[in-house]
C-alpha cells in the first residue's frame, strides 16, 4: 500500500511539473503585444489655441484673457517617423485673435485672422525612457512662418507633447509650442497649444525590448530542446542506418542481378540486330540506271529477299535512303532521289510491309560513297555505286 501511494504521488508531481512547464512556455509565446510600431506616417487633424498676450511664458493658463480658439478643426499635420526615434512633420494652422482678448499686452479691439505654416524635427522620448506601447512623449524643434496680429514673421519653434494610442492606427495628440520671432524689433513671441486626433499609416513594426527578451529566451529553450532531440535522434539514426545498410546491400545485390540480366538481354538484342543488318548488307544496295528511278528485275529480286528478312523479324523498323551520283544539278538530283525513294518504298509496302515500319529520306547527291564529285572524272561503274537505295535497321 505504501508503494502504491508513493507511486501515485510521483505521478501527480510529474503531471504538475508538465502542466507548469506548459504554462511557462505559453507565457513566453510572442504575441502582438510584444510588437511596437517602429516607423510610420502620421496624419493629424485637430484644434489649436494661441496665447500671444505679450507676457512671454507667464500666465500661460489664463484661458479667459489670453487663449484664442476657433470652434472648428483648425490644424492639419503630416509627418514621417523613423526607427531611430526622429520624426519630420509639416503643420498648417488657422486661428483668430478675438475681440477682447489680450494681444501683445493690449486688449484686442477686433477679430484678426492668424495663419501659421511650420516644419519641425521631433524625437520620441521612449527611445530614452523605455517603450510603453501606448504613451509616446516627444520633444522637437523647428521653424516656420506666422501671420499674427497683421504681422508676418519667421519663427524659431520648440515643442513638447505626447501622443496616446488607442490602437496601432488611432490616437490623440496634445502638445504646446513656443514660437520665438526672428525679428524681435517688429513682432513678439507667442505660444501655440494643440489637441487633436492622429491616424498612423504605412506602419512598420518590430519587437519591443520585452519581446526581444522573450525571443532570446525562446531561442535558448529551443536550442536546448534541439540538443536533447539531437541526442535522441543520433541514437535512432544509428539504429536506422544499420537497418538501412542491410536493406541497401540487399537492394544492391538485387539491382546488380537485374542489371546483369538487362545487360545480357541488351547484348543479345544488339547481336540480333547486327545479325539482321549483316544479312541486309549481304544483299547489297538497289543500284539504278543513269537518270532512272525504275526498278530492274534484279532490284526486285533483291527487295524480295529484303522483304523475306523483314517478315521473319516483325519488330524491325527499317530506314530507306535513296541517292544519286553527282552529275546534274542539285535540284534535279534531289528530285530524282525522291522518285527512287518512292519506287523503292512502294515496292516494299505493296508486298506486305507495314507503313509504320518504314522510315525514308531522299538525299540527292549529298552522300556520295566515293570521290566522284562534281568536276571529277569517274568511270560509269564508280558513278553507278552512288545511284542507290540503302537499307539500315534503326529499331529492333
Amino acid at each position: 500500500m505504501k508503494i502504491s501511494r508513493y507511486l501515485i504521488l510521483a505521478v501527480l508531481l510529474v503531471f504538475s511539473f508538465i502542466q507548469l512547464r506548459s504554462q511557462d512556455i505559453q507565457d513566453l509565446e510572442i504575441t502582438s503585444k510584444d510588437s511596437i510600431v517602429a516607423s510610420s506616417w502620421i496624419f493629424g487633424l485637430g484644434f489649436n489655441a494661441v496665447d500671444d498676450a505679450g507676457s512671454e511664458f507667464s500666465n500661460v493658463f489664463n484661458f479667459q484673457d489670453n487663449w484664442n480658439v476657433v470652434p472648428f478643426p483648425s490644424r492639419l499635420s503630416i509627418g514621417r517617423y523613423f526607427r531611430n526615434g526622429l520624426g519630420l512633420e509639416a503643420i498648417g494652422s488657422f486661428n483668430r485673435y478675438q475681440e477682447g482678448k489680450v494681444i501683445d499686452g493690449l486688449v484686442n479691439t477686433e477679430d484678426i485672422d492668424y495663419y501659421a505654416i511650420d516644419a519641425r524635427v521631433s524625437y520620441d522620448l521612449n527611445k530614452i525612457l523605455g517603450e510603453t506601447g501606448f504613451f509616446d512623449p516627444y520633444v522637437g524643434i523647428g521653424a516656420g512662418f506666422t501671420n499674427a496680429n497683421n504681422q508676418g514673421r519667421g519663427t524659431y519653434n520648440a515643442v513638447v507633447g505626447f501622443r496616446a494610442w488607442i490602437n496601432d492606427n488611432w490616437g490623440v495628440d496634445l502638445n504646446s509650442s513656443g514660437k520665438w520671432t526672428m525679428d524681435s524689433g517688429t513682432s513678439t513671441n507667442h505660444i501655440q497649444h494643440a489637441a487633436g486626433v492622429v491616424y498612423r499609416f504605412g506602419i512598420e513594426k518590430e519587437l519591443s525590448e520585452k519581446g526581444k527578451e522573450k525571443l532570446a529566451l525562446l531561442e535558448a529553450m529551443e536550442k536546448e530542446q534541439q540538443r536533447v532531440n539531437d541526442s535522441i535522434a543520433a541514437a535512432q539514426l544509428a539504429e536506422q542506418e544499420a537497418k538501412e545498410l542491410a536493406e541497401r546491400l540487399k537492394r544492391e545485390q538485387e539491382a546488380a542481378a537485374l542489371a546483369e540480366a538487362e545487360r545480357k538481354a541488351a547484348e543479345a538484342k544488339r547481336a540480333k540486330q547486327e545479325a539482321i543488318q549483316s544479312s541486309i548488307n549481304a544483299l547489297g544496295d538497289v543500284n539504278f540506271n543513269l537518270n532512272s528511278s525504275y526498278l530492274t528485275s534484279n532490284d526486285k529480286a533483291l527487295l524480295d529477299n529484303l522483304i523475306e528478312i523483314l517478315q521473319e523479324n516483325s519488330s524491325v523498323v527499317l530506314e530507306v535512303t535513296s541517292h544519286t551520283d553527282a552529275r546534274g544539278t542539285d535540284e534535279y538530283n534531289l528530285w530524282l532521289s525522291e522518285r527512287r525513294l518512292q519506287r523503292t518504298t512502294e515496292y516494299l509496302l505493296s508486298n506486305g510491309i507495314a507503313k509504320e515500319r518504314i522510315v525514308s529520306e531522299a538525299k540527292g547527291e549529298s552522300e556520295l560513297k566515293n570521290d566522284c564529285d562534281d568536276g571529277v572524272y569517274c568511270t560509269e561503274d564508280k558513278h553507278r555505286v552512288n545511284r542507290r537505295s540503302e537499307f539500315t535497321v534503326v529499331k529492333f
